[in-house]
């Protein structure tokens, strides 16, 4: 099972038509009711300066081979931020992929990095790799988020346990916005992969586990992992407001070394120092 880029051109170009307003454009709005929401195709076509026919042969996949003149105008006619561009392009004129079998080789964590984990026992830190998989980590990321070494190893995924786990709920004070994050970047990381069963298998499943990830993934929302920031509520120390940085390896952008931050003088920055006492007594760094 992979990803059919035609059914995702579709579905996503469908997805951004229909959050768009006609009045919001300058379009003309003739009243009665439409059978979609948002943009006709023939609107979106207008706006893009595109024929009718043309647009409807990429929406519907029956080519990969657009121009780029094609693809900035109706990303342009649809008002897609940069991350959105980038997939558009990667759907409709797919990047050269990676040589066979080369997305289903086992990822490995360079001695070094582990290293780098290790020494930062003050900062929650974690190395993701494809599809969410929690590659590596320190003990203070395990004290934050749970015992990954205690875990089977396929549910050292961070959407598995964020999705599965009835912990995460509580433990994320706006489980459902981290959920929908999740379903976002996995669906870049599907686009990113189009060989790599794994991550299809992974949505496959959660989708049929779970109704609110299911509804996420609809949305055909894209989010990186970039920086940002999550409360937590943890059952030791209480409550944590953590900003977060995405620091990719050069020679290897499929893992990111995910790095947690907290603001100078604040509560959290208390109990993320009684966090880190706990975890030097109880939870060992693994990976």
């Amino acid at each position: 099972m992979t990803l059919d880029r035609r059914a995702e051109l579709g579905e996503f170009l469908r997805s951004r038509r229909a959050r768009l307003r006609p009045e919001e454009l300058g379009l003309p709005d003739y009243g009665g009711r439409r059978r979609v929401p948002g943009l006709r195709r023939e609107e979106l076509a207008r706006l893009a300066g595109v024929s009718v026919d043309h647009y409807v042969r990429l929406e519907q996949g029956r080519t990969l081979h657009f121009s780029e003149e094609v693809l900035d105008a109706v990303a342009r006619a649809l008002r897609l931020d940069p991350v959105e561009r980038e997939h558009l392009y990667r759907l409709a004129r797919p990047w050269p992929g990676p040589a066979p079998g080369e997305d289903t080789a086992p990822q490995r964590v360079r001695p070094g990095l582990r290293r780098l984990l290790d020494a930062a026992f003050e900062v929650p830190a974690y190395v993701v790799g494809r599809g969410t998989d929690v590659l590596a980590w320190n003990g203070l990321a395990a004290a934050l988020i749970t015992d990954f070494g205690a875990l089977p190893p396929r549910m050292r995924n961070k959407a598995r346990l964020v999705v599965l786990d009835e912990g995460m709920r509580e433990l994320y004070a706006d489980w459902p916005g981290k959920l929908r994050d999740v379903a976002a970047y996995l669906r870049l990381d599907a686009a990113r992969h189009p060989g790599d069963p794994a991550t299809a298998e992974l949505v496959a499943e959660l989708c049929a586990a779970s109704p609110e990830f299911r509804t996420a993934w609809a949305e055909h929302r894209l989010k990186d992992k970039t920086h940002g920031r999550y409360v937590y509520r943890h059952p030791v120390v209480g409550e944590l407001d953590l900003g977060y940085e995405t620091l990719r390896l050069p020679d290897d952008p499929d893992q990111a070394l995910i790095a947690y931050t907290v603001q100078e003088g604040s509560p959290s920055e208390t109990r993320l120092r009684l966090l880190a006492a706990w975890a030097g007594r109880r939870v060992p760094a693994n990976g």
